[in-house]
C-alpha cells in the first residue's frame, strides 16, 4: 500500500458496469520526503479508482496490481490497477537531515 495526494479527476465517456458509482482520480504518489514536509522528489502520478469520495487535496492510501481488484471479488474482469483503500487524516514521517538525502 502506498500514499498519494489527490490532484484531480478523470472523466470517462463509457464505464464498466461493476465500477458504477465510483470515480477515477489523478493521484501524485507521495514519497518519504513529501510526507515529512520536504520537497517531493518523486514525479510519479497515476489514476486510482475511488468509491469512498476522496476530493482534491485529500491524502489517500491506495493499493495496486492484483490487490486492487480484491474488493470486487469474485468478479474476474475488473480493469483496475490502483484502488483507493482509505482517506487519511494525516501521515507523520520524520526525516533525519543528512541521512539518506540522495536516495
Amino acid at each position: 500500500m502506498r500514499i498519494g495526494l489527490v490532484k484531480g479527476r478523470v472523466t470517462l465517456s463509457q464505464s464498466y458496469d461493476t465500477l458504477t458509482g465510483g470515480r477515477f482520480l489523478i493521484v501524485d504518489v507521495q514519497d518519504r520526503f513529501a510526507l515529512s514536509g520536504k520537497q517531493r522528489k518523486s514525479t510519479e502520478s497515476l489514476v486510482v479508482y475511488d468509491h469512498l469520495g476522496a476530493t482534491d487535496g485529500d491524502l489517500i492510501a491506495f493499493t495496486e496490481s492484483r490487490e486492487a481488484t480484491m474488493p470486487f471479488y469474485p468478479e474476474r474482469r475488473i480493469p483496475l490497477d490502483a484502488y483507493n483503500a482509505a482517506i487519511l487524516d494525516r501521515a507523520t514521517v520524520t526525516h533525519e537531515i543528512g541521512k539518506d538525502d540522495d536516495r
